[in-house]
């Protein structure tokens, strides 16, 4: 899809297994079933959707999934299926040493597993030109996490590139190149960025874990995974009317059917009107 001069694909890096109730927080099951049915573990399969931008004379990944490092216990407990996106950035002609930019939206291990590689048993950057963008607090909350959500963050994931000198820190609001802008908003953890592209008259926004999947476009369907949830809702207040009343692409990164939609509100709720994003 094009706005103006930028250009952007939908890329999938493969799948993850969840808890379906912790994705859904207070919501109970008999209604967030009807919406995605669970395996015989209460596991919903999530995507990894990334963006793969190219604005300014920059190859821009947002957002790299869970990489390739699972041990067979971890598959066993989030049935990942991938890696996909290496090979799908060759079905485009690129070479992780083409990708100038990756953009993390936060350091949990379904966002940002595909920042590493094993080599002679060693993580290293996969992508190893490019300069590795996250907010500056999530990068430090990451190193030390709480005990609450310490098993989403793995080192091999963010470390190796504190050794190579490739991360890039960024506060509140970042403007990466012409046309992409990092916002924080906070709610899912205290500093996670979400995404708005725009040119030629057009925009488009990445909810990162904000709104992960349409089925989170109710105001109460928030996950349990989250910090803040109050933060969450409150800025669902605020995002979900702004890219649905302005003509914004909405952009969910977990959502397995539904990558892109315009939203559309009737009766009071925002429902999603699928768009197809190569």
């Amino acid at each position: 899809m094009k706005l103006g001069d930028l250009e952007f694909h939908i890329l999938l890096d493969g799948h993850v297994g969840l808890d379906g109730g912790a994705m859904f927080g207070v919501i109970p099951k008999p209604m967030w079933e009807k919406k995605i049915a669970p395996d015989s573990r209460n596991r919903i399969l999530l995507a990894m959707n990334i963006l793969l931008i190219r604005a300014a004379g920059k190859w821009i990944i947002v957002e790299t999934g869970a990489g390739d490092k699972f041990d067979a216990k971890k598959r066993d407990i989030y049935i990942q299926d991938g890696p996909y996106l290496v090979s799908q950035l060759a079905q485009r002609g690129l070479k992780p040493e083409d990708i100038d930019i990756v953009v993390n939206t936060h350091l949990h291990f379904d966002h940002c597993g595909g920042n590493t590689r094993i080599e002679n048993g060693k993580a290293v950057p996969t992508f190893p030109r490019a300069r590795y963008v996250v907010h500056r607090g999530e990068l430090e909350h990451a190193k030390n996490p709480t005990e609450r959500d310490r098993a989403s963050y793995f080192p091999d994931n963010f470390m190796p590139m504190e050794a190579t000198g490739q991360w890039q820190v960024g506060g509140d609001e970042v403007n990466l190149v012409p046309g992409v802008t990092l916002i924080n908003v906070p709610g899912h953890i205290a500093h996670m960025y979400c995404v708005k592209l725009e040119g030629g008259g057009k925009a488009a926004f990445h909810f990162a874990d904000l709104v992960p999947m349409t089925h989170h476009l109710g105001l109460p369907w928030i996950m349990g995974y989250d910090l803040y949830p109050m933060q969450t809702l409150e800025n669902k207040k605020k995002w979900i009317p702004k890219v649905g009343r302005e003509g914004w692409l909405a952009i969910f990164g977990h959502d397995p059917k539904i990558p892109a939609a315009r939203l559309r509100e009737r009766n009071g709720e925002w429902e999603p009107e699928p768009v197809t994003v190569d």
